[in-house]
C-alpha cells in the first residue's frame, strides 16, 4: 500500500516590471510577499531591447538561493517567457502580460487591434523609443490608482526601445513550465479578451480580477495572493513511499 507524505520546498520570487514603468511599482507586492517568509528579488530593467532585459532577468535569477517562481507584468510577460527557461525557474506567473509563442514578439501580438477594444495612447516613436501619452496614461494605463500616484507615473516614464517591442522569443517556457495567469478585467492597454487568449494558449490557471493595467498597484493584494499560490503549486510535491 503507498502512503504519500506532502513536502514543501523553500522557493524564491522574483518579479519583473513592463515597459514604461520601473521596479518600484512592486513596492506593495514585494512587501506582502516577504512578510510571508519568502526571498522576493525585484528585476530592474532598461526596457532597451528584450535581449538586454533577459539578461538582466537571467542575472536576478541566478542570485536566488532557491528555486524561482519567475512574474512578468505586461512587457515583462514576453522577458520571463524567454528568462523562464534557466534552470533554475520552476514556474511563470503572468499578471496582465504578453505571453509571446516562439517567433512571436510584442508587436507581433499587437499587430492587428482587438475589436472594440480602445487603443492605447502610445505617440509614435522617437529615436527609436515609445512612449504613453501623458495626458492619456492614468486612464489607460491605471485608471483605479491614486491620482497623484498616475500623474508621478506618466511625467516619470521610461520610455520603451522599439529592439524591446519587436525582439522575438525563441524558447517560450511556458511550454515545459507551469504557468499562472492574472487577467486585468478593465484594462486599456492590453484587452481582456487578448490577455484571455493568451493564457489559455499556454495552459496557465487563470485568476481574473476587475482591474487596470497596473495589477500589481491597484489590486497587490490579489496579485500577491496569485503569487503565493503559485510558489505552494510549484513547491508542494506528494512523495510516494512505497
Amino acid at each position: 500500500m503507498n502512503k504519500h507524505i506532502a513536502a514543501t520546498m523553500p522557493c524564491s520570487i522574483v518579479l519583473v516590471h513592463g515597459a514604461f514603468v520601473d521596479a518600484s511599482g512592486w513596492k506593495a507586492v514585494h512587501a506582502q510577499l516577504s512578510a510571508q517568509g519568502y526571498e522576493v528579488l525585484v528585476v530592474q530593467n532598461p526596457t532597451i531591447s528584450l535581449a538586454g532585459d533577459v539578461a538582466a532577468t537571467g542575472r536576478v535569477i541566478g542570485m536566488a538561493r532557491h528555486p524561482v517562481i519567475l512574474v512578468g507584468h505586461s512587457y515583462g510577460g514576453a522577458v520571463i517567457t524567454e528568462a523562464g527557461m534557466h534552470p533554475q525557474v520552476s514556474a511563470l506567473v503572468y499578471i496582465a502580460a504578453f505571453v509571446p509563442d516562439a517567433g512571436e514578439s510584442v508587436a507581433s501580438l499587437t499587430a492587428h487591434p482587438e475589436p472594440g477594444a480602445p487603443a492605447a495612447p502610445i505617440l509614435p516613436p522617437q529615436d527609436g523609443f515609445l512612449v504613453i501619452d501623458p495626458a492619456g496614461f492614468a486612464q489607460a494605463f491605471a485608471a483605479d490608482v491614486d491620482a497623484d500616484e498616475t500623474r508621478f507615473m506618466a511625467a516619470a516614464q521610461a520610455p520603451w526601445g522599439l529592439e524591446a517591442v519587436t525582439g522575438v522569443v525563441n524558447r517560450p517556457a511556458w511550454k515545459s513550465k507551469p504557468s499562472h495567469y492574472l487577467v486585468a478585467a478593465s484594462d486599456r492597454m492590453i484587452p481582456p479578451a487578448a490577455q484571455r487568449r493568451m493564457a489559455a494558449r499556454a495552459g496557465a490557471r487563470v485568476l481574473e480580477v476587475d482591474c487596470s493595467h497596473a495589477a500589481m498597484l491597484a489590486r497587490p493584494d490579489e496579485v500577491a495572493a496569485l503569487i503565493a499560490a503559485a510558489a505552494v503549486a510549484s513547491t508542494h510535491a506528494d512523495i510516494a513511499v512505497h
